[in-house]
């Protein structure tokens, strides 16, 4: 008959077993939940040295010569986690080169719930989080948050895109008002790639011409608008632009109509 030592010894063995199948098995389940990371990414560098963009590369790297054209100017950027990267400092970059105030504006911090298992670093209180293509790639300070913001604080506007910065925006209340009282004022509303989908969401598209990226076009066909393929498209105060490849034809777009007013 075994003695008290040995049934306790070979419990602690059977419940070690138990515990190493255990952990097999959620090691067996994570691998078959996770995917290999290969992504692809846009490097600001290649896609200034790519074939077709020499336009491009020219417009960041020729000097500006009058660094007072929009002297006087204020421009919101309104983005949130997850913008282009290039949309977002190109055109900030180049404002700011011509002598405007640049102020970058996200939404209210507002962490998701816990239950989702998203691990939030600190600095996304104060910063938003760039991507090329659909890779992370680094943070940018914000200056404001969207509920301390009114439109008789600037003259204009631009949203950047990136895929996931716009569903980011459009659903913040505080944004969408501030998009809607913009238009109502008169005021330039500029958005460039994934981007013209928050004025979808802000209901101001209904019989404006405008462009996008090609995957949400028939998103801006079906809140009213009138969608061609061009690589900037102004009507009256709304500037749409489609990709980061057009951010030289958008950026001047923008700055043209600021210098007339």
């Amino acid at each position: 008959m075994k003695n008290l030592k040995q049934i306790i010894a070979a419990g602690l063995v059977g419940t070690a077993l138990n515990a190493e199948a255990q952990i097999n098995h959620e090691l067996n389940v994570m691998n078959q939940l996770a995917t290999p990371s290969h992504v692809s990414v846009m490097p600001v560098s290649q896609l200034l040295n790519a074939p077709g963009n020499e336009a491009l590369r020219a417009f960041f790297f020729t000097p500006v010569k009058d660094k007072t054209i929009l002297k006087g100017k204020k421009i919101a950027v309104l983005a949130a986690d997850g913008f282009e990267e290039i949309e977002l400092t190109g055109p900030v970059w180049y404002f700011r080169e011509l002598g405007a105030q640049v102020d970058i504006i996200a939404p209210k911090f507002n962490p998701a719930p816990a239950r989702y298992g998203l691990s939030t670093p600190e600095m996304a209180q104060t910063h938003i989080m760039a991507i090329q293509y659909l890779q992370p790639t680094g943070w940018i300070k914000f200056d404001r948050t969207a509920d301390q913001i009114k439109v008789s604080d600037y003259d204009a506007v631009f949203i950047p895109g990136g895929a996931w910065n716009p569903d980011n925006l459009r659903y913040d209340k505080d944004v969408i008002k501030f998009i809607q009282d913009f238009n109502r004022s008169g005021k330039l509303i500029a958005a460039i790639c994934h981007a013209p989908v928050v004025l979808a969401s802000a209901d101001i598209l209904k019989g404006r011409k405008l462009t996008g990226y090609w995957n949400i076009q028939i998103d801006l066909k079906n809140a009213g608008g009138i969608v061609s393929d061009q690589p900037v498209v102004v009507d009256a105060n709304i500037i749409t632009s489609r990709h980061p490849i057009d951010v030289a034809d958008f950026s001047k777009a923008v700055e043209s109509w600021l210098a007339k007013k």
